[in-house]
């Protein structure tokens, strides 16, 4: 029978949260020992992983939005360990956790402890792993822009409002795009390369996407003459209205150049390259995901 013993590696802003109090409490009362740490600045997810891995933690949990997740998990990842990670998703977009079916009740989310870990796929740019997606041009900027205390009032309506308020500053970028069987190029405002599906407080850019197919699924919306439809379409959310305006690929890798530096930004982290080689870092990590996920395979 599997230890039932975890550490929760947990965001500093949440660490007054009663309902995640309250849902650590339960789990201890049902039989599990999980212990809590918090982070409090840049590296500390690193940091804690590597100090319960050594103690023999089997499980992990990550607490926090999207960018806590990803700490979490390319740190497990990069540790090769057998151990298995929970999410507690506690961030304003919640996106893989959404696409994911990880309940946002704290309470809930951590009762899929009791749930069988299985092996899903990372994906991986120059080094980096990414958990959820990696979001370009101009969608992931207004990811980067939206402010802390526009997400804290609105919630995952603060992107909407901040992309609304940026069309002004809208262009586009030229970009060759370059996969097994797959080559484009051309103007583009925004591309999502997906391990799961969202991003950008529910933007669905890859609807297909699974996490254990060894796949990326990549969406471009190419520039078009009515840019402002364009965007209202992407910010929207729209799914059927995202697919008139947009195409796609699934891939185990894809290179990407473009002609200037572009806007990149992995599970929440931005980042800037002229030419990136994306790729499938196949069941890399171990984790506690709903047996009816839409986001595993049957």
């Amino acid at each position: 029978m599997r230890e039932r013993k975890a550490l929760l590696v947990l965001h500093g802003k949440q660490a007054a949260n009663e309902e995640v109090r309250a849902a650590v409490m339960a789990r201890r009362e049902a039989g599990w020992q999980l212990a809590v740490r918090v982070t409090w600045e840049g590296g500390d997810a690193r940091r804690l992983v590597d100090e319960a891995l050594r103690a023999g933690y089997p499980t992990l949990i990550a607490g926090g939005g999207d960018g806590t997740l990803r700490d979490v998990a390319e740190a497990m990842a990069l540790a090769n360990t057998e151990a298995s990670l929970a999410f507690l998703p506690l961030g304003t977009a919640n996106d893989f956790a959404r696409a994911a079916g990880v309940p946002l009740s704290p309470l809930e989310a951590l009762e899929l402890l009791d749930v069988p870990a299985r092996p899903i796929d990372l994906g991986e740019v120059d080094g980096q792993l990414f958990l959820n997606m990696a979001t370009g041009g101009f969608g992931s900027s207004v990811t980067a822009n939206t402010s802390e205390e526009l997400k804290r009032v609105l919630g995952s309506a603060a992107y909407l409002l901040t992309g609304l308020g940026r069309f002004a500053e809208v262009r586009s970028a030229f970009g060759r795009f370059n996969g097994p069987d797959f080559r484009w190029e051309g103007d583009f405002l925004a591309l999502g390369i997906g391990n799961a599906r969202q991003a950008g407080g529910g933007h669905v850019l890859c609807p297909q996407a699974r996490v254990d197919d060894g796949l990326l699924d990549l969406c471009i919306v190419p520039a078009a003459e009515d840019v402002v439809g364009t965007l209202a379409t992407l910010l929207s959310g729209g799914l059927n209205g995202l697919e008139s305006v947009s195409l796609g690929a699934r891939l185990p890798w894809l290179e990407l150049e473009v002609a200037e530096g572009l806007d990149l930004n992995l599970d929440g982290e931005p980042m800037e390259r002229c030419r990136l080689r994306f790729s499938v870092r196949a069941k890399a990590l171990r984790v506690h995901l709903p047996a009816d996920s839409p986001v595993l395979g049957d």
